[in-house]
This record gives C-alpha cells, structure tokens and sequence, in this order.
C-alpha cells in the first residue's frame, strides 16, 4: 500500500529535521516547506494527505495560509494540524477558526504528534464501501466523502461532513458539544467546546442555498438537534 504523504510548513529547521525523522521512521512519505509559498507548491505538485502546518512563518502565518487551503476547490479537503507554541484559548479558537482540524502546542512529544495525525487521517479516510446516507434529498457519499443537496454537489470540508454524517443518524435527539466532540472528534483529541460551534456554522452554510441548514437546530442551554421531522 502506498504511503500516506504528509507536507510539513515549519521554518525552524530543527524542528522540521526531528519530525521528519520520526515520521518516516514511523512509514510516512514526507515533504517539507520552510514557507508557505513553498508549501503552495508543495500542495500543487504532491497533492499531501495531511498538513503540519506552523503558526508563524516568514512570509504569511499560518492561520491565513490554513484559510486559503480551505478557499481552494483542489486543497480545501485535505486535513490540517497547526504546529505552535500559543497556548492561550484565544489562540487555539483563532488557530481553529481558520479551518484547521487539529492543534499541537509546542514542545511535543513525537510519539503524540504521530497518534495525532493517524487519528485525524482515519477520522477523515472514505469509508470505501460505497454507502450512502440519504434524507430528503440529501445525500452523502461515504466512499467519495461528496455530498449532495437535490442532485447538485455541496462543498464543505472533512470535519463538516463527519458533522453531517453524525447528524444524519443520530435525528431528533438534542446533543450537547461536548457529547458533539467526543462522538465526532473523538474522546482521546482535546479540542475547545467553542469549536462546535464553529463548525456548525460552517455547515449551515454550506447547507444554505440548498435550505438544508434549517435541519440543524440550536436548543438553547442543551446543543444541537438535527431534525427533518417538520418539513417531510
């Protein structure tokens, strides 16, 4: 089996030597960007599985360069952990705002890092087996991670559709963020409650123009329902 290819954007060179000895070490196919122009063209030429991204970078900061991944048709699916040493909650939701799937602060231990990026690769992998949840016209492909509203394709990224995924089996029951997190992010992976929200957002967008986003509901003091109860 091929491996999986990780695009590491870290201008400390130090630390970019050590994780990429410890990647490959551990089966992974790595390539490496001081930049992020260099990571550009590292995302147009090698198309990555996953990104390590750092926060400060010479010519942008990560949080900006995380936002034009997402902007991007060819790169906005593919999952990105951000490397930094902020640690302030302000930081982790900004850093988290910008698209990003997963935050490690630095110093960090290899072992931690590698469990991370194996967690978020399976957590965003197609399930391969050509499923299909289906609802009202709405539809999502569990092979091919594509979801569609009526027969037209509705862009959203890896964590949405997971969100979504989440949802569309789990109707009518109301579900607090931290239930959210633990069922959709995973137990073992520390993410800000306050993240939930973010993500719902960015879902009932994507779900907008297609009138879908009125599935999701806010239950204020409990979480979120997902229900298409009154409009079948």
């Amino acid at each position: 089996m091929k491996p999986q290819r990780v695009l590491i954007i870290e201008d400390d060179e130090s630390i970019r030597q050590m994780v990429v000895f410890n990647l490959q070490r551990a089966g992974f196919d790595v390539i490496t960007a001081s930049t992020c122009q260099e990571g550009r063209i590292a995302l147009a030429d090698q198309r990555p599985d996953i990104v390590l991204l750092d926060w400060m970078l010479p010519d942008s900061n990560g949080p900006e360069f995380a936002r034009s991944i997402r902007r991007d048709d060819l790169t906005k699916d593919i999952p990105i952990i951000m490397l930094t040493a902020r640690t302030m909650e302000d930081d982790k939701v900004a850093g988290l705002d910008s698209g990003v799937d997963d935050y490690v602060t630095k110093p960090f231990s290899p072992r931690e890092l590698i469990a991370r990026i194996k967690a978020l690769l399976r957590r965003t992998a197609p399930a391969g087996d050509g499923e299909e949840i289906r609802l009202n016209g709405l539809r999502l492909n569990l092979e091919t991670y594509r979801v569609y509203a009526n027969d037209e394709s509705v862009h959203m990224g890896p964590t949405e559709f997971r969100l979504l995924k989440f949802f569309m089996t789990h109707q009518e029951r109301v579900y607090s963020r931290s239930q959210l997190l633990d069922y959709v992010w995973g137990s073992g992976v520390y993410v800000e409650e306050r993240t939930v929200d973010v993500h719902i957002l960015r879902l009932r967008s994507a779900l907008k123009d297609s009138g879908y986003d009125r599935f999701i509901q806010t239950v204020r003091g409990a979480g979120y329902r997902f229900s298409a109860e009154k409009h079948r």
